[in-house]
């Protein structure tokens, strides 16, 4: 007697052999995929083009939620939140103010003498190339290719009788041209800032009156409208946290660096740390600015190598444990982001917006986090921006 074998059912999936590799179907959506892409570059071009606009309107969000609580306060005194406003602010501009205008005299000496320190920068470059190291060499070898290079090349053709030669000239460096260029984009500048004050104000002044508008456009159901009221003070605690910390780090620097120079004998050291304290708001460019302008000028003064290296990586270092121990310390472990996410944003808005692309970059990125940490299609995103 013969048992008959079970057929076999055509649905059951066949074992893969040892030689078949194993596929993952992953479905992708080629139209959606090319929808994003093509709304991103949208996105950056429309940023890219209208930075006049969203520039200062982001600086001033940023400040009126930094400003926020402050404004609460004075307004639980009863003070009118407009005049509430009208006093941070003036006080603010004012403190500003006062502190440039202290610090005037010494900013002036400290530009009057860059003159002098590039003469002095130019005289040793003359000494060292007169004394020929490894780059004179170079460059005398790249002349005498060139000249080789021109004897045995071939002979130009000669133009036409009557034809009139033609020799272009590099324009010339024009001293005038350059201040009223400079003198520009300082008026462009203070009239971005004069309106950066103004949408503060205006933002501060009224109120809860665009968080009760943008609550009520998120939808009708109860689930929807929490949500938005948790994510709009999310976003609020994570740009606030972000300022004090920042603004506290940046006063520790500039008052160590300050001190530091002060110690070691640099002229103006006040000037430096308040420069210090600026360039502190700029991701890893301002600690690049501040450590080679302060070695230039330490060795105009003291014409010194060792100096040179004293000073700046007294700059260096200052930044440097700033950055990498007292910023993680004070800050909340859910408000912090992973360094390659903060290096590309800040890369990508410094490209967008140049240096206030800098300034905003990582705000806007904690913005964005705090958004994909509370919708649940975006979480991914925000675990991967996370720590």
């Amino acid at each position: 007697m013969t048992l008959a074998s079970p057929p076999e059912t055509p649905d059951t999936p066949a074992a893969p052999t040892a030689s078949e590799p194993v596929r993952l179907h992953m479905p992708i959506h080629v139209r959606s995929s090319s929808l994003v892409i093509l709304a991103l570059a949208a996105l950056l071009f429309l940023l890219h083009w209208a930075s006049a606009v969203f520039v200062p309107v982001l600086l001033g969000l940023m400040l009126s939620h930094a400003l926020g609580p402050l404004v609460n306060r004075l307004e639980q005194l009863r003070l009118p939140r407009t005049l509430a406003a009208a006093v941070l602010l003036m006080g603010l501009v004012g403190g500003f103010g006062w502190t440039g205008y202290a610090l005037s005299d010494d900013a002036s000496t400290l530009l009057e003498s860059l003159p002098a320190a590039t003469e002095k920068v130019r005289a040793a470059m003359a000494r060292q190339h007169g004394n020929g190291g490894a780059l004179a060499q170079v460059q005398k070898a790249a002349t005498q290719l060139e000249q080789a290079a021109e004897v045995g090349g071939p002979v130009p053709a000669a133009g036409p009788r009557g034809a009139t030669r033609v020799i272009v000239e590099r324009p010339r460096f024009n001293l005038q041209d350059y201040l009223w260029t400079g003198s520009l984009g300082l008026l462009a500048s203070l009239g971005q800032a004069v309106v950066v004050v103004f949408i503060t104000f205006f933002v501060l002044a009224s109120g809860d009156h665009f968080r009760r508008k943008l609550v009520h456009l998120a939808g009708p159901t109860f689930a929807r409208r929490r949500l938005t009221v948790q994510t709009l003070d999310e976003i609020s605690a994570q740009v606030r946290r972000y300022l004090l910390v920042q603004v506290f780090t940046s006063a520790v620097v500039g008052l160590t660096i300050w001190l530091a120079f002060l110690a070691v004998g640099m002229d103006h050291a006040a000037v430096w740390g308040a420069t210090a304290f600026v360039l502190d708001f700029v991701p890893y460019v301002g600690a690049t600015v501040l450590t080679a302008s302060a070695g230039l000028m330490s060795f105009v003064q003291f014409g010194s190598v060792d100096m040179v290296l004293l000073v700046s990586g007294i700059a260096l270092g200052v930044h440097t444990l700033s950055g990498n121990l007292l910023m993680p310390w004070l800050s909340s472990r859910s408000s912090r982001m992973n360094a390659v996410t903060v290096f590309i944003g800040v890369l990508a808005f410094g490209w967008l917006w140049g240096l206030w692309g800098l300034l905003l970059g990582v705000p806007i990125l904690a913005s964005v986090k705090a958004v994909c940490d509370r919708v649940e299609e975006l979480k991914p995103v925000g675990a991967l921006m996370g720590t």
